[in-house]
């Protein structure tokens, strides 16, 4: 999977934004932290969940059980949007 090419994600430097750039169906802005930053910048290329969980866990002291939840929880927040190309 991979970010949809109609969305772009921005740093705000207190989180991350997510908007639409147009020719999709969601007409808001998904707002994240640090941590779907990261989800985020991983989706610029094709990778699956259990990548982008070992990369969050990488980057960040969590434990695992939290990070796969976080990971589940924003790639599900992701598609409900239709941000993810799949």
């Amino acid at each position: 999977m991979r970010l949809n090419a109609n969305f772009l994600a921005h740093d705000t430097g207190n989180g991350w934004v997510l908007v639409p750039t147009g020719g999709t169906a969601f007409s808001g802005v998904v707002r994240g932290n640090k941590t779907f930053g990261e989800i985020l910048k991983a989706l610029s290329s094709e990778v699956d969940e259990a990548e982008i969980a070992c990369r969050i866990r990488e980057r960040f002291d969590a434990p695992e059980d939290v990070v796969e939840l976080d990971v589940a929880r924003a790639l599900a927040e992701l598609r409900r949007v239709g941000a993810l190309d799949e």
